[in-house]
Parts: C-alpha cells; sequence; structure tokens
C-alpha cells in the first residue's frame, strides 16, 4: 500500500472525498466506512453537504494508516486517537511484542521450508556417518540417492521427504528399532510356522505394511508390489533371505494372502 505524507498540500477549503481518498491511498468506500464509524469524521461540508477533509483530518487519516499497518483493530485505534489523557506508548509496546512473536513464527517455518527442500533433494537430513550409525553397518548411503534418482517425481517421494525433513536423529533411531524388532519377529514366525492367511500370519502382514508407511503412504495393492520386489530382486531377497532363510518368500505369501483378505487381487495388484 502505498499513501500521501502528511506534509501534502490540503488546499484551505478542504478536499472532497474522493480527492482525500487519492491522496492518501485509499477507497472512497474505505472513507465512508470510518465516518460511519466514527474514526475519521469529515471537519467540514460544502453548501451541497457533500464531505470535505480538512488538513488535520488528512492528519487523522494517516495515523490511522500507520497504526492500521501495525495490525492494530480500528477499534482500537480509534480509542488511541481520542484519547487526550492515556498513554499511548503502551498498546504500541504490546503491539511490537506481537510482531516479534510473529517474525519469530515466520522464521520458523521458513526453517522448516527449507529443510523440506534439502530433504526433497538430499531425501535424508542425516550425514553418511549418521546413517550407518543408526541403520547398520549393512546400510549403503548411496540407496538414498539411488531412490531419490528413480521416485523423485513421484507422491511417494514427496511424502517421504515431507516425514524426513520433521525427524530428528532419535527419530530415526527410533524407527529403525522399530524396523529390527520387525525383522526379528518376521523370522521368529516363520521359524514357528506361520502360515500366510492365518489371523496371526495377517497381523504380522500389517505390521508390516504400517512400518512402510512410516515412510509414505502404503496401500494393500502397493504393498504386493513391494512383496513382489522382495522375490525379484537379489538385494531384497538377500537381506530378508539372511534373517531367515526363504523369509522372503514367505513374506511376500503373507503379504499377498493379507491383501486377498481386504478384497485386493495380487495377480493383477497395481501401484495405486
Amino acid at each position: 500500500m502505498t499513501y500521501g505524507v502528511a506534509g501534502d498540500a490540503v488546499p484551505s477549503d478542504g478536499l472532497t472525498v474522493g480527492a482525500a481518498a487519492s491522496l492518501v491511498g485509499v477507497t472512497v468506500r474505505t472513507l465512508h466506512h470510518w465516518d460511519s464509524t466514527g474514526l475519521v469524521c469529515p471537519s467540514e461540508r460544502t453548501a451541497g453537504g457533500y464531505r470535505l477533509y480538512s488538513a488535520s483530518d488528512i492528519a487523522r487519516i494517516h495515523r490511522v494508516l500507520i497504526y492500521r499497518e501495525l495490525g492494530l483493530p480500528l477499534d482500537g485505534i480509534g480509542e488511541l486517537l481520542d484519547a487526550q489523557t492515556i498513554d499511548t506508548t503502551e498498546p504500541l509496546r504490546q503491539q511490537r511484542d506481537q510482531l516479534v512473536e510473529r517474525i519469530a513464527h515466520l522464521q520458523g517455518m521458513v526453517k522448516a521450508v527449507d529443510r523440506l527442500i534439502e530433504a526433497k533433494n538430499a531425501g535424508l537430513l542425516l550425514s553418511a556417518e549418521e546413517q550407518v550409525a543408526i541403520f547398520g553397518t549393512d546400510w549403503q548411503p548411496s540407496w538414498v540417492a539411488e531412490a531419490r534418482e528413480r521416485w523423485r517425481d513421484t507422491d511417494q517421494w514427496a511424502q517421504y521427504a515431507e516425514r524426513s525433513a520433521a525427524r530428528t536423529p532419535d527419530d530415526w533411531r527410533q524407527v529403525a528399532a522399530a524396523n529390527s524388532a520387525l525383522d526379528d519377529d518376521l523370522a521368529a514366525a516363520k521359524r514357528a510356522g506361520v502360515i500366510a492367511g492365518s489371523p496371526e500370519g495377517n497381523a504380522l502382514a500389517e505390521r508390516h505394511r504400517a512400518s512402510i508407511g512410516e515412510y509414505f503412504e502404503c496401500t494393500h495393492s502397493m504393498h504386493v508390489c513391494l512383496g513382489r520386489k522382495y522375490v525379484a530382486d537379489p538385494g531384497f531377497t538377500a537381506h530378508f533371505d539372511a534373517l531367515e532363510p526363504g523369509l522372503a518368500h514367505w513374506l511376500r505369501d503373507l503379504v499377498n494372502a493379507n491383501a486377498v483378505a481386504q478384497g485386493i487381487n495380487p495377480d493383477s495388484a497395481t501401484w495405486s
């Protein structure tokens, strides 16, 4: 917003509402409203009854605009302008404190947006050393870059980046610990002979799907697609079978059976 300065020349016979509005940079409708509420009333009228704003009226308008820029409500502005004896610095101090709080809030939002941008570009806001310390010596930091190049334009990568931006190293330690416990429980369940499609098997499949949900929303259909990769991708197969021989195929069967219970045909499931 731009408006004239207090020293702008005002004719001795005053300014019409249109001329006053043009001078200070507000609308005629605004001045009409301020007149009706008593905030700024023109001191004079023409013979035909039209409003005329004097130099003091224009000065009052400027003070209203300054207070409004500071965020003070119009009714509070009117009280400040009309009070002759009260100390007007206290409301201004209060407004300054509110502005400082707002600035701090906005600065926090800027930092959050910066982290989100960094997470979307980097994938994981952890150094290579932190990644290995948290996820184990088998972890390869290059995997994050490979995933970014492959999935960076997908909704899932956007979700992953948003969640990554909000996580601290301690948060990631909790995620890693939960995943490690899940791997142990899956291996133990296979050794115990848990059957795909059983209540216990479906519960484990849902728990595994929830673990994927720590990174992005994983539907049952998407879960089936991941299960296929567990047996088709040598890296995934090696990871699971190192925990328990045959675990990759067993987990795939567990996921498929759970999907069937949810009305999904594993043979035609897609990434959706």
